[in-house]
């Protein structure tokens, strides 16, 4: 049901709102259609398709806020004009961030919600997330707070009574601080969408180098063709373990592939096969960074099935955490990262400041909240098998985590998106309906657009559950397959 239109405030009085914290910089009427990100600090124009024109009219307000001496948090609050649901989405960001998420906000604004977004507190290159500890602390974990708070104040301020209920929405750097509210500030959202949570910084930095060390080096590397035939075989192997050929694996933690089978043998063709060094840099993939002197498993690996995403070139959050915040030094080398000394280096102290490890959110699910966790199988940064763990640990150390906690594992699909599989879905809506229903969603349903077109849906089944085919129907249609507890 639709909030009522009429506003305790016009748009543009809210120049003179009361922000905790900071002061309203710009309060103006956006017509329909008429929204143009701002070059800059807010980023530039979204690529593609922009999911702006077709918004309605809305309110956009502007805050600065500065919870700390050296804090300059840039958030911004979208309020619509009419067909308010009552309701306020915060959305998150990427990488070190450093810009407003406007496209992610214009997607919130078009289903209904007020939504929120913040810069975090910097713009510009990745080093400017170090600039002080103010800043630091903003991008960590303090920013996505100070915005819901100011949030909240200002959808009071314009409806005339806060948001009935507050979500978050994020993905990668976007699920970390999803993870992190519900730990830190359990208070500031009823319901919380977690993507890919990079919440594990510090030993997810050493398993994205180790990934970098193996692809980098001449032995082991692999050009594009190599990866190609490793994923053919990968397919050929355990595509069909839930019935159905169809190009991507339902759960790679069942398929037992062995890369040795591609190994060159004498007379073989170079090109149709691996050598040896690239066979065990391939298994060093799959079993993820291990301390070399005592075989201690430091991170999860990537998973089979995630091949065609393999990338020689280090993730730039992993390199730059290791440059600024462990090692202080900008011209580091991620050749010469240690996992014997260097780990127990990392996970001391202020190196710890991006983790959101506590698997006991018990705080945040005693007061109704409910948390959806989502990560796609075919990752090829941030390995997904690390959430079936964490999750596992949830589950463990959290009051009522099995009525409040989801995690939905998505075939195919690549880093927040992309890939062969079904990476179209609508998580919020889950949320949404979990909060307000009070059904924990057992599965959510999804699709694969191609060239803007649905070719294929299936089920996004809660884990521990997959989809299988029922043996009949077309492998395109969701209605063909079930959520089942076999095949794990």
């Amino acid at each position: 049901m639709c909030v009522p239109s009429a506003s305790a405030a016009t748009c543009e009085s809210l120049t003179s709102l009361a922000v905790p914290h900071g002061v309203v910089t710009l309060a103006q009427t956006v017509a329909p259609g008429a929204f143009t990100p701002p070059s800059g600090r807010g980023g530039g124009p979204a690529g593609g398709q922009s999911p702006f024109a077709k918004l309605g009219a809305f309110c956009r307000v502007a805050v600065t806020l500065k919870p700390a001496a050296q804090s300059d948090i840039k958030a911004e609050v979208w309020l619509p004009s009419a067909g308010w649901n009552g309701k306020l989405q915060v959305v998150g960001n990427g990488g070190f961030a450093g810009t407003i998420s406007y496209p992610a906000m214009a997607n919130a604004l078009a289903a209904g919600y007020a939504s929120a977004s913040t810069d975090t507190g910097h713009t510009g290159p990745s080093s400017n997330t170090f600039a002080n500890e103010d800043v630091l602390a903003d991008f960590a974990h303090r920013a996505i707070h100070e915005t819901a708070v100011a949030a909240k104040a200002t959808v009071g301020g314009f409806f005339g009574a806060p948001p009935k209920l507050s979500y978050f929405n994020g993905c990668s750097t976007g699920g970390r601080q999803a993870v992190t509210a519900a730990q830190r500030y359990p208070d500031d959202f009823d319901g919380i969408v977690a993507g890919a949570p990079a919440s594990h910084t510090s030993t997810q930095a050493f398993g994205q180098i180790w990934f970098h060390q193996v692809l980098a080096d001449p032995a082991s590397a692999m050009p594009r063709e190599k990866l190609t035939l490793l994923h053919e075989a990968v397919l050929d192997s355990c595509d069909q373990l839930d019935g159905a050929r169809d190009g991507v694996l339902e759960n790679p933690l069942a398929c037992t592939f062995d890369p040795q089978v591609l190994a060159c043998k004498q007379g073989s063709d170079p090109a149709s096969c691996l050598t040896q060094a690239q066979v065990d840099g391939v298994r060093r993939i799959y079993a993820g960074a291990s301390n070399p002197r005592n075989g201690q498993h430091v991170f999860a690996g990537l998973e089979r099935g995630s091949e065609l995403g393999w990338n020689p070139t280090p993730v730039g959050y992993a390199a730059d955490y290791f440059k600024y915040i462990v090692f202080k030094d900008p011209n580091w080398d991620p050749k010469t990262l240690n996992y014997d000394s260097h780990v127990e280096q990392a996970s001391k102290g202020a190196n710890l400041v991006f983790d959101a490890t506590d698997a006991d959110i018990s705080r945040f699910t005693k007061r109704g909240g409910k948390l959806i966790m989502y990560q796609g199988w075919a990752e090829p940064g941030i390995p997904p098998a690390n959430l079936v763990k964490f999750y596992g640990q949830i589950q463990q150390k959290t009051s009522g985590a099995k009525d409040s906690v989801r995690v939905f594992m998505v075939p195919g699909m690549g880093h927040c998106g992309g890939g062969n599989g079904t990476s179209t879905f609508d998580m919020v809506a889950a949320l949404d309906a979990w909060r307000e229903g009070g059904k924990a969603p057992e599965q959510v349903n999804a699709s694969r657009v191609r060239e803007g077109k649905v070719d294929r849906t299936r089920p996004l089944c809660a884990w521990p559950a997959v989809a299988k085919y029922k043996g009949t129907g077309s492998i395109d249609d969701a209605a063909s397959f079930v959520c089942t507890l076999s095949n794990n």
